[in-house]
């Protein structure tokens, strides 16, 4: 996968077939004052499909060639995210419903507005005004959570496990912030690549379409995992996710991590 730069040698940072990601030692055209620009927009420009970084004291640049598959399901993604939820839908209702009854499958549902809602800790008997922030895939997400892994939905949804704080934080607002999280984190609506961490898992994307839905999935235990950690109250909840953040980063970059399933926190899900 390696590839001649006019800027220094390249070696791949991973071996799956269909993907093109590369880093180049970045020497001899940079220097300590160089830091100003790297990365930025100016420098994006002239680089086109490369973002420069400053590791460890040595400049990367990493290149991203999407395959066909990456850019259909980039595409893909980017399209849910931009969907907004829409209670006059029929299949936005539905979903909503859906994730009701994945929740709460022997309890009947009076009404897509109702003071049931709250139980599962949205903030008033509307759903659908909780959505703003993250949209409809925020909704997806917490269904895919419902379904996959049952078992830790439902343990982080009943606060099971740990010295709870009294002033807990509402499990399904909490579950569309973690959304809007990562779509930060992974900065996929951006025309050019600007981290490590956004090229590493549109190469995921390669490998498992999902891949959002499942990164979602280990930040929400990741965050509940921290929140017990430190003891955290509802007023705390910014702090933790911002922590969350930065172990999801951490743990995307690690060398042996080619898919979602290979970081360390996806064995808290069960």
């Amino acid at each position: 996968m390696g590839a001649e730069r006019n800027n220094g040698s390249c070696t791949a940072i991973r071996s799956l077939p269909p993907v093109s990601i590369s880093r180049c030692s970045h020497y001899s055209s940079m220097t300590s004052d160089d830091s100003s620009t790297c990365g930025s927009p100016r420098w994006i420009g002239r680089g086109l499909s490369c973002v420069c970084m400053k590791r460890k004291g040595i400049y990367e640049r990493i290149c991203v060639n999407l395959s066909p598959l990456q850019e259909e399901r980039l595409q893909r993604l980017k399209h849910r995210m931009n969907i907004y939820f829409d209670p006059t839908r029929r299949d936005h209702q539905e979903a909503l419903r859906a994730l009701w009854y994945a929740t709460y499958p022997d309890q009947e549902l009076h009404g897509l507005i109702s003071d049931q809602w709250k139980e599962m800790g949205w903030q008033g008997r509307d759903p659908s005004t909780d959505f703003r922030g993250a949209g409809f895939i925020s909704l997806e997400n917490l269904l895919f959570f419902a379904k996959t892994f049952s078992t830790s939905f439902q343990r982080l949804l009943n606060k099971q496990g740990g010295k709870r704080a009294t002033w807990e934080y509402p499990f399904a607002v909490a579950g569309v912030n973690i959304t809007f999280m990562i779509m930060q984190m992974l900065d996929l609506q951006s025309t050019k690549p600007r981290t490590f961490v956004r090229a590493v898992f549109i190469q995921m994307l390669s490998e498992d379409e999902w891949a959002f839905d499942l990164l979602y999935c280990v930040a929400f235990v990741v965050m509940d995992k921290q929140w017990l950690e430190k003891n955290a109250s509802y007023m705390e909840f910014n702090e933790v996710l911002r922590s969350t953040r930065a172990q999801l980063e951490r743990e995307l970059l690690l060398d042996d991590v080619m898919r979602i399933e290979d970081m360390p926190s996806y064995s808290l899900l069960c």
